[in-house]
């Protein structure tokens, strides 16, 4: 039973994103996650890790001063790749304040060394992004860490800061981003 919810799931999310290529302005920005980070070169040849659903509940359960935006994606979602310029622009604007952007990718492990290494590397973002085996899913992992999401599309953005928290499903305009950060940040 719970492979055929996982599947629907999976099917729901690749149905939800119509498959297209990363689009970039050109430019590139520092990043503000800070955990492995030195210099600004690093994080295009950073190359992302994987994390467990249980490793990634726990970034997602952080609970202090820090604001923590964790954005789950995929390189072939359309909706996706169009809200990613917003998040560089926030995180650029943001970079020496106590906010922390991830980015949580859940393309097919096979795209992992093509696709993905692709959007890091033309994206700068390799230090932001963790890499989510979605086969390694259940629906635990939406029902312990999520007031609302069930995994069934994409992109979803989850912000914490202490106790209070934000889920917004679907892609986030510029605006939307910034009214939601600022929300938190005041």
């Amino acid at each position: 039973m719970k492979k055929i919810i996982l599947s629907m799931l999976i099917l729901t999310a690749v149905y939800s994103c119509k498959k297209e290529s990363p689009k970039t302005d050109g430019t590139t920005t520092t990043d503000s996650l800070s955990v492995t980070q030195n210099t600004t070169a690093q994080g295009s040849t950073h190359v992302p890790k994987e994390l467990s659903p249980e490793n990634v509940g726990l970034h997602l359960a952080k609970n202090n001063d820090t604001l923590y935006v964790t954005n789950f994606f995929a390189t072939w979602c359309g909706p996706c790749m169009k809200e990613i310029p917003s998040f560089k622009n926030k995180m650029q604007e943001l970079k020496d304040k106590p906010v922390k952007f991830t980015f949580v990718n859940l393309d097919d492990k096979n795209d992992w060394d093509t696709a993905v290494k692709d959007f890091v590397v033309e994206n700068n973002l390799g230090a932001n992004v963790i890499l989510l085996d979605g086969q390694k899913l259940d629906q635990n992992f939406f029902s312990k860490n999520f007031k609302q999401w069930n995994g069934g599309s994409i992109p979803f953005t989850f912000m914490r800061k202490g106790n209070q928290t934000d889920e917004y499903l679907g892609m986030m305009t510029e605006e939307v981003l910034n009214s939601k950060i600022d929300a938190f940040l005041k």
